[in-house]
This record gives structure tokens, sequence and C-alpha cells, in this order.
């Protein structure tokens, strides 16, 4: 047996569950983070490694969205590093969960640098606005700043949420996971606006100015409405006795 048929098949068994997660992350986003553990353990990478190439993966096509001028050859050279990028910080808890190498250090790791990331693309896509975009209107340099501080706040307010839960059900004796809940298609396709593997895709019509930047307002107005219907889903939540 192959030590990479051992890891995919072993990856395969151990999947997170599916509940909250859009069918990109869902069908293309973890089956591509699979192959890349699996790859990664027989290279016998560590997962902060796997973090460690994430990055810089991520924020290659950062620098290049910052400081090229928009083209189709750009666009595709943003989104292969965007979307690789992505894969890998799927790869590296899927490697963590099949080495048994999961620590604190490892997730405070991965969550920086996904923080770090969400600044940065918006500060990105701003400097290209300003740069090359020729607006005649400087309102429109507004529109990354919202967007950064939507994105923002649905990935913290989403990593605070499960920390908390999670305390309050090892405080009241009920364990670390909760039970598996069963998955809504629905609710993978209504998620699909605020996944992260969909804004890397709108990068491809990133050298068409008017394209890109209309799917970009419609994601950021998706962001808005996601970003205050999950404030007080998850208030509520919170607020529950038991949460």
């Amino acid at each position: 047996m192959s030590q990479f048929g051992y890891a995919i098949r072993q990856l395969s068994a151990a999947q997170k569950s599916a509940k909250g997660v859009s069918l990109y992350s869902r069908h293309v986003n973890r089956p591509a983070g699979r192959v890349l553990a699996a790859a990664g353990y027989c290279l016998k990478l560590t997962p902060n490694h796997i973090t460690m190439i994430s990055a810089v993966f991520t924020f290659t096509g950062v620098v290049m969205i910052a400081t090229l001028r928009p083209s189709p050859a750009v666009a595709v050279g943003v989104f292969a590093a965007l979307v690789v990028g992505f894969a890998l910080d799927s790869a590296d808890g899927q490697l963590a969960r099949l080495t048994r190498a999961g620590s604190a250090a490892g997730e405070w790791l991965d969550h920086v640098v996904d923080c770090a990331k969400m600044l940065a693309l918006h500060m990105a896509v701003l400097l290209s606005f300003y740069r090359y975009f020729g607006f005649s209107d400087p309102r429109w340099l507004l529109v990354p700043v919202v967007f950064q501080f939507a994105a923002v706040m649905v990935f913290f307010g989403g990593i605070l949420t499960e920390q908390l839960k999670r305390g309050e059900r090892q405080k009241s004796g009920a364990g670390g996971t909760a039970p598996a809940a069963p998955v809504s298609t629905l609710r993978s396709v209504a998620l699909l606006p605020v996944d992260y593997g969909v804004f890397c895709a709108i990068f491809l019509l990133f050298g068409s100015r008017d394209l890109f930047l209309a799917l970009y307002c419609c994601l950021l107005a998706a962001h808005l409405l996601f970003m205050v219907a999950f404030l007080v889903k998850w208030y509520r939540e919170l607020s529950a006795p038991g949460c």
C-alpha cells in the first residue's frame, strides 16, 4: 500500500462535518486539500509547513493584485495563486488530523494567516482600484474598505463563536464537538456568495474592469447581508442556556 493511497483513504474516512459549508468548499476545496494533504504526508511535511506554503501562494496573488496592471494573463495568475493557497489552507487541517499533530499553536498560526489574507486581499484591491481602474469618483475606493470590514467581521465572529461554544460544551461535560447535523443542500448553495473560493474565482475577470467591479460589488452586498444575519444568529445561539 503506497503512503499516498493510505493517506487518501484515511482522510476520506475522517472528513469534518459539511454542515455550514458551501458547495464549493465541500465538493472542490476539501477534495483538493485532501490530495495536497496526502502529498504533504508523503513528503514528511508538518501542518505548519503546509500553512506557510499556503501563505506563500496566497500572498503571491496579493502582490500581483496590488502591483500588476489588470489583464487576462494577470487574472489567471492571481486566480491560480489564490485557489491553490485556499486548497492548501484546507490541507493543513486535514494533515493535522491524519498525523494527530494538531496543536493550539498550529490552530493559532492557521487563523492568523487567514486573518492576514482577508486584510491584505482587500487592501490589494484598493491599491489596484487607485492605480489602474481610473475611477472619476473617489467614493469607489470605499468599496474594498467596506468589503474588508464585512469579511473580517464574518471571519472573526465565526471563529469566536465556535471557540465560545466549544468552551461551553467542555464546561458542561458535553465534549469538544457538537453532534453531527443533517447537511442542507439549500444552505450549501446559499452560502456560495460568501465562500472564499467563489471570491477567488471572480479574479478570473480581473482583466475586465466593468465585469470585475460588478461581481466584486455583488459579493460585497452578499457579505453585508450575511454579516448581519450571522451576527444575529450567533448572538442568539450564545445567549441560549447551555449554548
